[in-house]
């Protein structure tokens, strides 16, 4: 059993930076592709990026990329992301998700992914 814990969110105004972290328990969170997903009020949630397990592959959502970067570091058992140019639509509940499958597929679809941590919201003011 892996379980995710995000922090970092918070309140910043238009064009400053965030890092949020997930940390996890578990040995084999290592093993698992992770991804961040937003969602806000009265809609799906939403893709924002993934990486592989080794942190050798990555994949944004077109709307954060050039912005944002996931990364991790396996021996801290944590995945970082760092949001920079922050804009008001980035404004969301943002959860760390984690799929146990082997292989290094990177999928964006949320029912995919087997362990999610509990959320931080972050407010970006204009």
């Amino acid at each position: 059993q892996v379980q995710l814990v995000e922090s970092g969110g918070g309140l910043v105004q238009a064009g400053g930076s965030l890092r949020l972290s997930c940390a996890a328990s578990g040995r084999t969170f290592s093993s698992y592709t992770v991804a961040w997903f937003r969602q806000t009020p009265g809609k799906e949630r939403e893709f924002v990026t993934g990486i592989s397990w080794s942190g050798r592959r990555t994949y944004y959502a077109d709307s954060v990329k050039g912005r944002f970067t996931i990364s991790r570091d396996n021996a801290k058992n944590t995945v970082y992301l760092q949001m920079n140019s922050l804009k008001p639509e980035d404004t969301a509940v943002y959860y760390c998700a984690a799929d146990r499958s082997p292989g290094v597929a990177i999928t964006t679809a949320s029912d995919e992914y087997n362990y999610w941590g509990q959320g931080t919201q972050v407010t970006v003011s204009s």
